[in-house]
């Protein structure tokens, strides 16, 4: 081992390893790792403080990282988060109310129609190839129509 690594005081590694769960959070967003990151931090502060040995040192980061994610998930539960768009990467349901060409003849129930600049299958009344038809839901990656 390095001597650095071996002569390291335990604060500054948990106030290193609170730093890089926060930094991990960034790269793999889910917002868990921060929790653990805050409680890191503040077990290398008070290992700063108060001479502590490391199983000491463990089980108080065990203790506060089960305060910081129970208190996330509570404070998360009584305060959601919400979007001003609900549709947000459903591009199924963002396309409800647009009126499409329909490209290939809706027979059976089944057909195609222009999005775009592509096709997406579509499901509803029976229509000819050109005619108009309006988004009224998405069932997958099925548009479901009716005509205009």
């Amino acid at each position: 081992m390095p001597d650095w690594l071996t002569n390291m005081e335990p604060h500054w590694a948990w106030l290193s390893l609170g730093v890089l769960l926060a930094a991990a959070e960034i790269v793999a967003p889910g917002f868990f790792l921060i929790w653990l990151g805050v409680a890191a931090i503040a077990t290398g502060a008070i290992a700063w403080i108060v001479p502590l040995s490391i199983p000491v040192q463990l089980g108080v980061f065990a203790v506060l990282s089960f305060i910081a994610l129970y208190g996330a998930r509570r404070w998360l539960k009584a305060n959601p988060i919400t979007t001003t768009d609900p549709h947000l990467n459903q591009r199924g349901g963002r396309l409800i109310g647009e009126v499409l060409t329909v490209t290939q003849a809706i027979e059976d129930g089944r057909g195609r129609a222009k999005v775009g600049d592509g096709e997406w299958p579509v499901r509803g009344p029976d229509t000819a190839e050109g005619s108009k038809v309006r988004v009224v839901s998405a069932d997958g990656g099925v548009l479901v129509v009716e005509a205009v």
